[in-house]
């Protein structure tokens, strides 16, 4: 099983905090996962200008390729000025509009405000739907206060985070053996 964890801006360090533990979360769990950790302010990403993503090379190509082979995305992202940053919507632009059917992906959400807990549900998961995904319905949002010097300091958060890392892995196992039953009964 291959999981890309993606943290989506390219500022700030609390969404990339959030994604280190996720990653070890699921490492510790699930050491025969294959995991990829794309922080997007360690690349440099050209604008989305309507190419096929195998068009783009360097770090774009990279990224998206690295999507595009995975079972499972993790989307990590704070929320500037109520909205998901531009350099996670650009990657979803890169992306052809079918790049995540048959992936699970699942969310986790950084945010300044207490407020901001709809955004996911009102930017990101109709995005991901439209990009044909299997969405985690439960995600996880974690303010400001949750963190002190690139810690998360609250244990309900790290549960939480353990648990969507178990729903993201069992719904990934489940989807991929029903698809292989079917293509199975198909002859493929």
């Amino acid at each position: 099983m291959k999981i890309v964890l993606l943290s989506g801006s390219k500022v700030g360090s609390k969404t990339r905090t959030a994604i280190d533990y996720t990653k070890k979360s699921i490492t510790e769990k699930y050491p025969s996962a294959q995991t990829s950790l794309i922080d997007l302010a360690e690349y440099e990403m050209e604008f989305s200008d309507g190419r096929n993503y195998l068009e783009y090379e360097g770090d774009t190509g990279y990224v998206t390729k690295t999507i595009m082979e995975a079972d499972a995305v993790i989307i990590g992202t704070p929320i500037f000025q109520a909205s998901i940053p531009a350099t996670l919507k650009n990657i979803f632009d890169l992306l052809p509009v079918d790049a995540l059917q048959h992936k699970v992906t699942s969310i986790l959400v950084t945010a300044g405000s207490p407020k901001h807990y709809l955004i996911a549900e009102n930017q990101l998961k109709p995005i991901l739907g439209y990009m044909k995904a299997q969405i985690v319905q439960t995600y996880v949002f974690v303010e400001e206060r949750e963190f002190h010097r690139k810690e998360i300091t609250n244990d309900d958060v790290l549960f939480r985070i353990d648990r969507l890392v178990e729903d993201t892995v069992v719904l990934t196992e489940t989807y991929t053996k029903i698809r292989e039953e079917k293509e199975a009964a198909y002859g493929f």
